[in-house]
């Protein structure tokens, strides 16, 4: 397969990023859908050729470490239908509410996720979007909207929605069935506004992005941000059930993948480094509940493991100056009254919207309230 080189360095499954411990490939789940041939595909995959160890994103994707042979690595990913487009698959960035049409919300939103992912695979263009550029879809729960995305909607009936550049309500209304056009029109304004720009909030002008849209609401509403994962028994309203599973710190081993993918139901990774096991029969899902729950999942909404996060870390990341994930599990043994993030250098990779950034230091930590 040919490799994509340019300025940017935002890893996928093509361009890998060398990391101290190897080479890095994410994995692009628009809107965190995966199947359960998928996940054990990347699980057989993360053993076969690098870490078993596997990383949840705070975008819904996954991570596989220590890769010796990427081109391996990449025909297997290619082959389980994880990558439809050599030359888009770094700007399949779609986060989406991961409940959506289980429970809450106003109405679906995951159509919309399919039809986006093939509007950006469609466009020739927005393959030059940068790796960091991502779309939100928030079927009105609130859930993803507070994550600030580079451009989204919220829906505000089960028929139209508000537009959203960087988080932050537009004014503009669109039709639902307008949605994915009006989103590809965004970004393809960015690309021609971008200049050094990596993101729609580091434009000089973001408002300009929507030129040509008439603002019908008063603008400037944001979303509060949402730290902590669905996690537990969740009752869909067709009578099912899904399970959210909480992943300490977003290391997900690939066997406790394999058995997460064994009841062969969809499955959602979600922003919040957790797995949704959904549309299961009561009986199946109180065995995997029972199953599941000794392999170190997180199904208690009170658990300490929901107020703690961190990035790769020493030894994993050569920028880092300390094991943040040793230090962060130490954390998760005291009683916290905001979410702790331990980065291991400035960069602070996966900060959420809120709570503290805890930066380490050659003196210990220091915390920044975000």
């Amino acid at each position: 397969m040919t490799r994509i080189r340019d300025d940017d360095a935002c890893p996928g499954a093509l361009q890998v990023h060398q990391a101290a411990d190897g080479a890095l490939a994410r994995i692009r789940l628009p809107g965190g859908m995966i199947t359960p041939e998928q996940l054990t595909a990347l699980a057989r995959v993360a053993t076969e050729f690098g870490s078993s160890a596997m990383e949840l994103t705070s975008r819904g994707n996954i991570q596989l470490r220590a890769l010796t042979q990427p081109e391996e690595v990449a025909a297997a990913v290619a082959a389980a239908g994880l990558l439809p487009s050599v030359t888009h698959e770094r700007v399949r960035n779609v986060v989406a509410s991961p409940l959506s049409g289980r429970r809450g919300g106003l109405g679906d939103v995951r159509p919309l996720v399919t039809a986006l992912d093939e509007a950006i695979r469609a466009d020739a263009a927005l393959a030059d979007l940068p790796g960091r550029f991502w779309f939100s879809l928030d079927d009105g729960s609130g859930d993803v909207s507070g994550l600030e995305a580079d451009v989204g909607v919220h829906l505000m009936g089960s028929d139209h929605a508000a537009l959203l550049v960087a988080g932050v309500d537009t004014g503009v209304r669109v039709a639902v069935a307008d949605a994915v056009a009006t989103l590809v029109a965004v970004a393809t304004e960015f690309l021609t506004l971008r200049g050094s720009a990596w993101r729609a909030a580091e434009l000089a002008e973001p408002a300009r992005l929507i030129r040509g849209l008439e603002p019908v609401a008063e603008p400037g509403a944001t979303w509060s941000p949402v730290t902590r994962p669905p996690v537990g028994w969740i009752e869909q309203a067709d009578g099912r059930i899904a399970l959210g599973a909480a992943v300490p710190l977003g290391v997900l081993q690939a066997r406790v993948a394999e058995f997460l993918a064994a009841p062969a139901t969809p499955l959602v990774v979600t922003p919040w480094r957790s797995v949704l096991l959904c549309d299961l029969d009561e009986g199946v899902a109180d065995t995997a509940l029972r199953v599941l729950a000794p392999l170190g999942l997180v199904f208690d909404e009170n658990s300490p493991w929901l107020d703690v996060s961190a990035c790769t870390g020493s030894p994993g990341c050569a920028s880092s100056i300390a094991d943040v994930r040793h230090d962060a599990a130490q954390a998760a043994r005291q009683p916290t009254d905001t979410h702790l993030h331990f980065v291991g250098c400035e960069r602070a990779c996966g900060s959420p919207p809120v709570g503290d950034v805890m930066v380490a230091t050659a003196d210990g930590y220091e915390r920044r309230r975000t």
